[in-house]
């Protein structure tokens, strides 16, 4: 069983994103939950809450346990840019993009047990 989670055009640039993702991809999602509430980096804030979400959303409808899920695939995309301009000298315009990423998460479990849910 799978769960895919798709998180669309977060406002940061996908090589911020892409430093962290090898670490990350070694882990399981709970170890890596764990690593990532702890790292200063601002893509650590967005990987945790993208994670956490695709992690719970498993729990709920795979009815299984949060360690038994891995990683099958994950990955940062490019999103949209947003095009701007800033004064230059001579009365030029220069531009600069503001960029967008796209998180893509795909988890699987590996043996499904029922596990009763708190609310």
């Amino acid at each position: 069983m799978e769960i895919t989670a798709y998180y669309k055009n977060v406002h940061i640039t996908p090589k911020k994103l892409r430093f962290m993702l090898e670490d990350i991809k070694k882990m399981k999602p709970s170890q890596a939950l764990q690593h990532l509430y702890y790292s200063p980096k601002k893509g650590a804030e967005i990987f945790y809450k993208a994670i956490k979400s695709a992690v719970d959303s498993a729990r709920y409808t795979l009815k299984t346990n949060e360690d038994m899920l891995q990683f099958k695939l994950l990955t940062v995309e490019q999103g949209n840019k947003l095009k701007r301009f800033r004064p230059g000298g001579r009365g030029t315009a220069k531009s600069y993009a503001k960029k967008f990423a796209h998180i893509k998460i795909i988890l699987t479990a590996q043996k499904i047990t029922p596990v009763e849910i708190k609310k």
